[in-house]
């Protein structure tokens, strides 16, 4: 079974469905043989690299008060926790475009399981402890830390190595249909929208297994 995770870096639903597909897949076991990507998707592309103030963002993106983002930040914490995903406090929003660069370069010369393990490291990083996922000291220090060469991912970063490789990607997926995240896609052709619960998941992965369908 192959699955596309697409997905942004500073959205904080992608943090808790990528932890509920793992709790899901963790559940399904060895029952299913998967090949598992993740796919850039910006939702602040044009964002500066210095980044701007969350609430002031969330507020003029969304056109809702200070009031009600706490709602909805209280709500998604809860989600969080619940499956195992820890928010910390985000004060800003940066760009994310680099982060997905080096992701890209994991998938493309990594091991199996690096990109992946990227991924969730720069969603700990900026969900948990909001640290910018758009500098370059941050992303060195995270492939480092799930063992990617950090002096190819130094090269990469300084570069605009994957550049191209990002955008064609992110454009594919829109045109397929894709505009929220997360978007689990299973073998090219089953959409899974949101961060949906592990059981959630877990059922449609296994019905469409079932289904026998490429």
């Amino acid at each position: 079974m192959k699955i596309d995770f697409v997905s942004d870096v500073s959205c904080p639903w992608c943090a808790v469905g990528l932890n509920a597909l793992e709790i899901a897949l963790g559940h399904i076991g060895d029952e299913l043989e998967v090949e598992f990507h993740v796919q850039p998707f910006e939702l602040n592309p044009a964002m500066p690299p210095e980044g701007e103030d969350m609430i002031e963002h969330i507020s003029h993106k969304y056109g809702i008060d200070e009031q009600q983002i706490a709602q909805n930040q209280a709500a998604i914490r809860a989600r969080g926790e619940a499956v195992g995903f820890s928010f910390g406090e985000r004060r800003r929003i940066w760009n994310t475009f680099d982060a997905h660069r080096l992701l890209h370069w994991a998938g493309v010369e990594g091991l199996p399981g690096q990109q992946r393990a990227l991924k969730h490291a720069l969603l700990q990083a900026y969900h948990g402890e909001g640290r910018n996922p758009g500098a370059h000291d941050v992303l060195l220090d995270l492939a480092q830390a799930v063992g990617l060469d950090p002096e190819r991912a130094r090269q990469v970063l300084a570069s605009e190595e994957f550049g191209i490789d990002v955008r064609q990607a992110e454009s594919f997926w829109q045109r397929a249909g894709i505009h929220s995240v997360p978007a689990v896609i299973v073998n090219e052709r089953h959409l899974i929208s949101g961060g949906q619960p592990p059981e959630v998941f877990e059922r449609a992965l296994r019905e469409i297994a079932a289904g026998g369908q490429d």
